[in-house]
């Protein structure tokens, strides 16, 4: 019986030249990698906001700065329990575009003092 280790049964030699696991490393490198893509996946989508709330954050940029962060929380809150419609979501997207509110130029936000500003930005009825 020989007692080299390259005749048991169940050796496997590594594969140094294509560079890819082997042997006892081969499947928790492959569960690594798999759990490292579902959370990546599951990062990608938390940190995505509808087009609505996304408006409506970009509203909160305009009220007074100790008040912005109560007005950012009212927006999540009320997009948690009001599910907006595809309809109302394609208006939203349609109101990012023309709502030119800039966070860093809080002059922009005298757009929402004209009637043309109001509906660029969806607050007019």
């Amino acid at each position: 019986m020989s007692s080299r280790r390259s005749d048991h049964p169940t050796f496997r030699p590594p594969l140094l030249a294509s560079r890819t696991p082997s042997g006892i490393f081969a499947h928790p490198m492959r569960r690594a990698t798999a759990l490292t893509l579902l959370c990546s996946a599951l990062l990608a989508l938390a940190g995505c906001k509808s087009p609505c709330r996304q408006l409506s954050e970009r509203l909160c940029d305009c009220v007074e700065a100790f008040q912005r962060d109560d007005c950012i929380q009212a927006v999540a809150d009320r997009e948690r329990s009001l599910e907006p419609t595809d309809e109302d979501l394609a208006a939203c997207e349609e109101r990012l575009d023309t709502c030119k509110i800039d966070a860093n130029d809080r002059k922009t936000c005298d757009l929402l003092l004209t009637d043309e500003g109001k509906a660029a930005c969806g607050l007019a009825r």
